[in-house]
């Protein structure tokens, strides 16, 4: 029987914050106990409060930690395109600044990657263990997933959910151009659109509130299901640009077709 493949050291961990002094030295030190990861990409977007004082001291501990600086804030979706530009391992994952999502979740959220089972995983909220905001929040978190099914005719249950998993090289092949909350959108609609399923696995999940600096509104949910509308609905071309590659991406996907865990 084969070994079970390593996950020692190949993962980035993609950080965007804005004005999370009160969590990011919490969150960064657990990310950094995990074996798994192999550098820390965190992007301080603009931030007002000790954010960068923060990462630079983390920095100066742990050379895995390589922090970016935007001067002005920008959103959430264009501090993770300048962290996107700057991985360096072979798998990325999306890590808020804040204290929602658990990096003891890492290993599932890389298995189906480093088995070559999946290019794509999402971490479900909800089955693994959570506490949630609000009812209206998980409802409208439902009706842009939902959208999102209807649109592209797949089925997923966490559009919105913080953890997602990649190949780095997938990653970069999706041409993000969102700047803030409409990132999350930006993601699901483009992997889809070149053809990639979505693995889902389950995460704990543990929700802040509005007092504790929860950011993402009911219209980020009008304009996320406004996003999904105008992906599904724009040429290739113009999503992936002239350096697109379909050939990449069917050969990828029938490679995937190939590593059944079954087989």
């Amino acid at each position: 029987m084969a070994a079970a493949p390593s996950l020692n050291r190949i993962l980035s961990v993609m950080i965007p914050a804005f004005n999370e002094e009160r969590t990011l030295e919490v969150i960064l030190k657990h990310v950094l106990e995990r074996p798994e990861v192999g550098e820390v990409v965190a992007v301080d977007d603009g931030s007002t409060d000790g954010t960068w004082s923060i990462l630079s001291r983390c920095a100066e501990r742990d050379p895995r930690v390589r922090p970016f600086r935007m001067e002005a804030n920008q959103g959430k979706g264009a501090a993770l395109r300048r962290a996107i530009s700057e991985v360096r391992m072979p798998f990325a994952v999306v890590q808020d600044a804040d204290l929602e999502y658990d990096p003891r979740d890492y290993p599932t959220l890389l298995q189906p990657l480093v088995e070559g089972r999946a290019d794509v995983v999402y971490g479900v909220r909800g089955f693994a263990g959570q506490t949630a905001f609000s009812f209206w929040f998980v409802m409208g978190n439902w009706a842009v997933t939902f959208a999102a099914n209807v649109l592209f005719d797949c089925y997923i249950s966490d559009l919105e959910s913080g953890y997602k998993a990649l190949r780095a090289d997938l990653w970069r092949r999706l041409n993000l151009q969102g700047n803030r909350f409409d990132i999350e959108p930006d993601i699901t609609a483009r992997v889809l659109r070149l053809g990639y399923r979505i693995h889902e696995v389950p995460i704990r999940y543990y929700a802040r509130s509005r007092a504790e600096g929860k950011k993402l509104t009911w219209l980020d949910g009008v304009r996320a299901v406004g996003k999904l509308f105008s992906l599904r609905l724009a040429p290739y071309g113009n999503l992936f640009g002239k350096a697109s590659d379909p050939k990449y991406h069917h050969d990828r996907q029938r490679q995937l077709s190939l590593r059944h865990p079954l087989m």
